[in-house]
């Protein structure tokens, strides 16, 4: 078993490194168009609508970084993985970046050869019971069935709770949250977990979401952000620097409504950087003087793209909290456009 695990990883970091290779920054114009890896289907962070168009806070920064680098946010192919396929997918280089509640861990950075770019997300795992069961602490879940998402970090972090809290349980593994969702609602588990976001979400889709209790317990540190593959350092930096105009945006005061004014009228050198008409921080990426300048347009900037997906007036509810900019007690931070 261990040997298996070992030539797997082996197998992935070596598709890494041949796929990095090629310079997926090159690859990505020629083609005229992004490769983006997603989840199979999470609304609010990544799922497509009713017409098939994908939308979502995860979507939205591949839509930034497709309009960073090509002009045009719609020329995107969502590539949608499951927790066993996401990390295939992209050391192959069937997709140029993951954009899909991953969590930065030491191992998924050093061991498989991915490059995190940054965090969109600070989360952690939680519980969701349906409100029928009486319970109200992850700590009296002793002897329930738990359903879980094989290939992901909630799988350790599962095992490591009840037994830190001399608890039994039985897992009931699952590939996807589609499948998750049919097997808690059928009964089959007593237990759904995964990051609490994700649980919001899924919540929310409910017919009854009101019946349902996400317990207080968050039992990790899930630091979720997109990824690209070691070794492909020029494209590593537009989509960290991509996600870093977002969230620069928003601390600046820089939207989707005003991005025009802003440009041309703005006082602030780093605004007047950071929209390209100062500077030359797009030739230093190998890109136009606009490129962050047309990724925000696209969706908006860091808080726009939170409210509009996720936040407290979507039907998923979820606050800024740790989310915040860090101007506002929050963990949400980029280096200066400099």
């Amino acid at each position: 078993m261990k040997k298996s695990v070992i030539f797997g990883a082996m197998t992935v970091a070596g598709l890494a490194a041949g796929a990095a290779a090629a310079g997926t920054l090159e690859d990505v114009k020629a083609r005229g168009k992004l490769n983006c890896g997603v989840t199979t289907g999470l609304v609010g962070f990544a799922a497509p609508d009713a017409n098939g168009e994908w939308e979502g806070f995860d979507v939205a920064v591949c839509r930034a970084v497709a309009a960073a680098v090509l002009g045009d946010g719609s020329a995107v192919e969502f590539v949608p993985t499951t927790g066993k396929t996401r990390f295939t997918a992209l050391a192959s280089g069937e997709i140029d970046m993951l954009a899909r509640n991953t969590t930065w861990t030491f191992s998924r950075d050093v061991d498989l050869k991915f490059t995190f770019v940054g965090v969109n997300y600070y989360d952690g795992q939680g519980f969701m019971v349906p409100k029928e069961l009486g319970v109200s602490s992850a700590k009296d879940l002793d002897g329930a069935t738990v359903c879980i998402q094989t290939g992901t970090t909630t799988e350790l972090n599962l095992a490591d709770f009840f037994r830190a809290n001399n608890i039994s349980y039985e897992p009931v593994p699952i590939e996807t949250n589609a499948e998750a969702q049919q097997q808690y609602l059928a009964g089959a588990c007593d237990v759904y977990t995964t990051d609490a976001s994700g649980l919001a979400a899924t919540r929310a889709t409910f017919e009854a979401p009101g019946d349902h209790a996400l317990l207080p317990e968050i039992i990790s540190k899930e630091p979720l952000g997109p990824l690209v593959r070691h070794g492909d350092d020029a494209w590593g930096d537009v989509v960290r620097w991509t996600l870093n105009a977002l969230i620069t945006a928003e601390e600046l005061g820089v939207t989707s409504a005003n991005i025009g004014e802003m440009a041309a009228n703005t006082n602030n050198p780093e605004v007047a950087r950071l929209l390209g008409t100062e500077g030359n921080l797009g030739e230093m990426l190998g890109l136009d003087a606009g490129w962050a300048k047309a990724a925000i347009m696209v969706g908006g900037n860091y808080g726009e793209v939170f409210a509009k997906n996720i936040g407290e007036d979507t039907p998923i509810g979820l606050s800024r909290g740790l989310n915040a900019q860090w101007t506002n007690g929050g963990l949400i931070y980029s280096p200066p456009f400099r």
